[in-house]
């Protein structure tokens, strides 16, 4: 694994080295990392000349209560551990890249800001890191339906040449990947925990030789399950996407909920939320949010591919989310185009409807109708267009069905 002295001195002063460090020095976090970087920057001075230098003497101008220079001295002197840490890695594949490296994601850059992690380890083609696509999230505990779905959305995004980012959790994220992997599709996995073990695993050892898949982390590659490490490691997987899809939450509990709450404040991407109706789910609580949900068409990549497209040419997520109506297959004019250009109709008794042009064919029952009505022949089907969005009411009197508008 090769590292210059730049990736070595800011792995020094921002990673955790599992095992091998045997020092106390709590390694910079985000934001502290943030204000020492803005520091040297206008001193004009790099964080690997922190290595050859006297630290007291070229800090001399710093002042910070919680980064002293005791503690910088510290964590710059864990160059054993560090390269200890760094063979055990390279003999599993895996790479590390830093902020300021030229292949570093432009999205998380440009999203987060300082807020986006100093360094990154992980194994794969790191220039899938840079397509974007659409972040699939949800719970681990989803229903067989949801899950179903969620490998149909990863296979039709893979035969749309659309990348998948999702967390690597089991559950949704991992049956997203999966269904875009067996499809030669192409996936991004942003672990919250356990990247060496899984960079390792034969489940997706072979996605990753073949370049499909690249597996990343902004923690160390041998850290265990940490609940805040996958609370924050959600506003990641959105800032690498272009489109967001919710398939399954909890209401006010879980990372799925509180990410998807953090992309809708923040605006970073579009956000499509499934349908569900389930006991628990919080999936309703986030329609308000995002009002038009997620499709129930297989193919919905399809609209959120057509909003990839237009995203470079409309900045933000809201404005983008609005012109993703327009694609939606829930749109009334683009949910059954064949009804569309059908404006004469016959019914089963061949009654003639609008005039003397008619189309003889066998009455179909739109979304929304009862069984029934496609099988009745009666004049209430006389209507040369319907809205999904509209509702009747069917009375039966004497002189046979009449249909009225339904109170709002």
């Amino acid at each position: 694994m090769h590292s210059d002295t730049r990736t070595q001195a800011t792995m020094l002063l921002t990673a955790t080295l599992g095992r091998s460090d045997r020092s106390g020095a709590k390694p910079l976090s985000i934001r502290e990392w943030a204000r020492f970087a803005v520091w040297l920057k206008d001193h004009e001075l790099e964080p690997a000349s922190l290595l050859k230098c006297d630290l007291p003497s070229v800090l001399s101008g710093w002042a910070d209560g919680s980064i002293t220079v005791p503690r910088l001295e510290e964590l710059l002197g864990r160059g054993g551990a560090l390269g200890l840490a760094l063979e055990r890695w390279q003999r599993a594949g895996l790479w590390v890249m830093t902020r300021s490296d030229p292949e570093y994601p432009r999205r998380l850059k440009e999203r987060l800001g300082q807020e986006s992690p100093p360094v990154l380890y992980g194994c794969g083609d790191r220039a899938i890191l840079n397509r974007g696509g659409i972040a699939v999230v949800g719970s681990r505990d989803a229903s067989e339906h949801g899950l179903a779905f969620t490998e149909r959305l990863g296979s039709d995004a893979a035969g749309q040449d659309v990348a998948i980012v999702s967390g690597g959790a089991r559950g949704v994220d991992q049956r997203a990947m999966l269904g875009a992997l067996e499809n030669d599709g192409v996936a991004v996995g942003v672990l919250a925990d356990s990247l060496l073990r899984s960079a390792t695993s034969a489940k997706y050892r072979k996605h990753v030789a073949s370049g499909c898949l690249v597996l990343i982390s902004p923690f160390n590659p041998e850290a265990r399950f940490n609940v805040g490490n996958a609370m924050n490691r959600n506003r990641y997987v959105y800032c690498l996407s272009d489109a967001g899809v919710v398939i399954g939450s909890k209401t006010g509990k879980g990372g799925t909920w509180s990410g998807a709450i953090e992309d809708l404040e923040a605006g970073w991407v579009p956000l499509w939320v499934k349908r569900s109706l389930d006991a628990g789910s919080g999936n309703p609580e986030l329609w308000p949010e995002a009002p038009d949900g997620c499709p129930k068409s297989l193919a919905p990549s399809a609209a959120l591919q057509r909003a990839i497209k237009h995203r470079s040419a409309t900045k933000g997520g809201h404005t983008t989310f609005r012109r993703l109506k327009r694609y939606s297959p829930r749109h009334p004019r683009r949910r059954r185009p064949d009804l569309r250009r059908r404006r004469w109709w016959t019914m089963r008794d061949r009654w003639p409807v609008f005039g003397a042009r008619t189309r003889r064919c066998r009455p179909r029952r739109r979304p929304g109708f009862p069984k029934a009505w496609a099988s009745m022949s009666c004049s209430w089907f006389a209507l040369r267009s319907w809205l999904p969005k509209r509702r009747y009411e069917l009375t039966r009197s004497a002189n046979g069905w009449t249909m009225s508008r339904s109170p709002k």
